[in-house]
């Protein structure tokens, strides 16, 4: 009855839920481009700025925050730059202890809620997240980053519900069509995943992340050229050159581990019936 191995479209798909599974949080903040974190973003609140130095930034709101842990500005902020620099685990606990001396704070529990995410504790990410904004004054962000968490629960139809309700509010926001995106290659459906990265990588408010899923998903349908050519458009050649690089990288490991994945398959279920 089993009478064929894998097809390369088969391939590809294993390919594509072999990627997956390193993605987490739409990259569960609003980070430079690095590529071991191509995965969209849960995306910061529009008030809050980015920063290229987080250390910095760290030294800085870890003083403010020691001296009045109360101070809500300062542990949103220490949070996001322990966040920054990896320490998930930390920026949880001063979310945490930020939110219970400032309750009615929408922000902080948008933050609190990310740096869960971030952290790997999804369903709690998601109902801390549900309390940052009301009905009546929907965050289009907060619904992308409950989509993206969702997605982490693998409850993709009920997070495109919410990507659906962001884009209502903001229409074609790339980095909602992005999280989209994503959502499909998790759910192994390329051609519609790169449909929709086409849609956010031709938006002109696109940022680098964008261009970065559309080329890890053109890479995993087996157009490397094309991927190669979106990676490194419009870039200083060094930056090009690196970004082609990581993504090569990027892809070689993922092909590996889905290698791996059909070397431990029994016979029989690497093949098919007809």
């Amino acid at each position: 009855m089993f009478q064929k191995l894998l097809q390369p479209s088969e391939f590809a798909r294993l390919l594509a839920c072999t990627a997956c599974s390193a993605i987490l949080a739409l990259a569960v903040s609003d980070c430079q481009l690095t590529w071991s974190d191509i995965t969209g973003s849960l995306g910061e609140s529009g008030e809050i700025n980015h920063s290229a130095d987080p250390r910095r930034d760290l030294e800085t709101y870890q003083e403010r925050y020691r001296a009045n842990p109360k101070d809500a500005e300062a542990a949103l902020q220490y949070g996001k730059a322990l966040r920054a620099t990896g320490q998930k685990s930390q920026a949880v606990a001063v979310m945490e202890q930020a939110t219970i001396a400032n309750p009615a704070s929408k922000a902080l529990l948008a933050g609190y809620g990310r740096a869960l995410a971030d952290n790997g504790n999804f369903q709690q990410a998601f109902d801390v997240l549900g309390q940052a904004h009301t009905p009546d004054k929907p965050d289009w962000r907060i619904l992308s980053a409950q989509g993206a968490v969702l997605d982490q629960l693998g409850r993709f139809e009920e997070a495109r519900q919410y990507y659906s309700s962001a884009l209502k509010i903001v229409p074609d926001e790339p980095a909602v069509l992005s999280n989209l995106g994503l959502s499909y290659v998790l759910s192994k459906d390329l051609p519609q995943a790169e449909e929709t990265m086409r849609r956010a990588y031709g938006h002109a408010a696109a940022d680098p992340r964008v261009r970065a899923n559309l080329a890890l998903v053109v890479g995993l349908r087996g157009n490397m050229a094309e991927a190669e050519k979106i990676a490194k458009a419009d870039l200083p050649p060094a930056e090009a050159a690196a970004n082609v690089t990581q993504l090569k990288m990027l892809l070689i490991k993922r092909a590996g581990s889905a290698h791996a994945e059909i070397d431990k398959m029994p016979v029989a279920a690497a093949g098919r019936t007809d």
